[in-house]
């Protein structure tokens, strides 16, 4: 069990490694892992058609809600790249264990796919002007940060998994 207070909360730009992560740590940790973006496909369709359909205000309110219900949980928890972007959202992460995962443009670009990131349906560049606008609050909400450039994603998860324990 981790020493740290539940939930753990991972956050930072599409393709760093969130999930992946964020089902290894809550695996190493014998705890619930808890995706936000998988909660609400789940419950309203594919982000992309969300997005295509009803637009990205509509898409933050499904998300604001859905990290709500996660953060009452004893979980690992995978936010979306940008549901840092909610004020409310922000409010309630300051009193939560925040684990940011930072990432290179190159080492995410080698990673993902686009075509399943509606906010990336213009490219590349894209990745790095989305990161670099939401970077701030990333840093400012992180208890502590991990680098997923360079490094496999179970080092990362067993590293996160041991700091959790201290």
């Amino acid at each position: 069990m981790a020493a740290h207070q539940l939930p753990l909360v991972l956050i930072g730009p599409m393709g760093s490694g969130k999930t992946r992560v964020g089902r290894r740590v809550a695996k190493a940790l014998d705890v619930r892992f808890i995706d936000t973006d998988k909660v609400i496909a789940a419950q309203h369709g594919s982000i992309t058609d969300i997005f295509e359909t009803h637009g990205e205000a509509h898409f933050r309110t499904l998300e604001r809600q859905a990290v709500a219900d996660a953060l009452r949980e004893e979980a690992v928890v995978s936010l979306g790249g940008g549901a840092v972007l909610d004020p409310e959202s922000q409010r309630v992460l300051a009193n939560h264990t925040v684990i940011e995962l930072t990432v290179t443009a190159e080492a995410v670009l080698a990673r993902m796919n686009t075509a399943k990131r509606p906010l990336l349906k213009d490219g590349p560049d894209a990745w790095q002007r989305i990161y670099d606008e939401r970077r701030e609050i990333y840093s400012r909400l992180a208890t502590v940060t991990f680098d997923t450039s360079h490094v496999a994603i179970s080092r990362i998860a067993d590293d996160i998994a041991a700091w959790a324990r201290t």
